[in-house]
């Protein structure tokens, strides 16, 4: 308290607000649950993405060297897709990555590109829409963004993305994310 005269049974101080009454041990909450101890355990958390799986009988992993007259396995490569955005922004991308305002990966997260799309109005989530690559395939998924993601497919009608899943986008598909969208070619 500021030290201000109080009239009897006033709860607070007129000067500085502060409560008449109250003190350190009066504004402890009691403990909801006392007899509850468990520990919860984490789980340690992943030390990279595992963005899609690996069929059987792939090669995994690149041979340090081999003799010149041995073959060698080819590892599949990445297809190379063009992304227009309305924007006027024209990106050509080969593995994954993602777009948003300022797109952010979280710490055990490695994407090959991150897209900015430039928003003043902010319709755009910060980190909106993830991409990647299977089988020669282009995927889209919405990262649980704040006015969601719609695609046309050609021909097809309109279908709003549920977050989390996986979309595969045939060349020509247009991609709305919240005021701006993009097509993939």
């Amino acid at each position: 308290m500021c030290g201000a005269s109080l009239s009897v049974g006033a709860m607070f101080c007129g000067g500085c607000g502060s409560s008449r009454t109250a003190t350190a041990e009066s504004r402890k909450r009691p403990d909801p649950r006392p007899n509850d101890t468990t520990i919860i355990a984490r789980l340690p958390r992943p030390t990279g993405v595992i963005s899609v799986p690996i069929p059987a009988g792939v090669a995994t992993t690149v041979p340090t060297a081999a003799p010149t007259n041995a073959p060698t396995a080819a590892l599949p490569s990445s297809v190379t897709f063009v992304m227009s955005f309305s924007t006027g922004q024209r990106v050509s991308v080969q593995g994954s990555g993602l777009i948003g305002r300022k797109p952010l990966p979280q710490p055990d997260e490695i994407f090959d590109d991150l897209i900015w799309v430039t928003d003043a109005d902010r319709s755009v989530s910060k980190t909106h829409l993830e991409f990647g690559q299977h089988d020669g395939e282009f995927w889209v998924s919405d990262r649980v963004s704040g006015n969601g993601t719609v695609i046309r497919r050609p021909g097809e009608t309109a279908e709003s993305l549920e977050p989390g899943r996986r979309y595969v986008l045939p060349r020509g598909t247009r991609v709305e994310i919240a005021d701006h969208s993009f097509s993939v070619a």
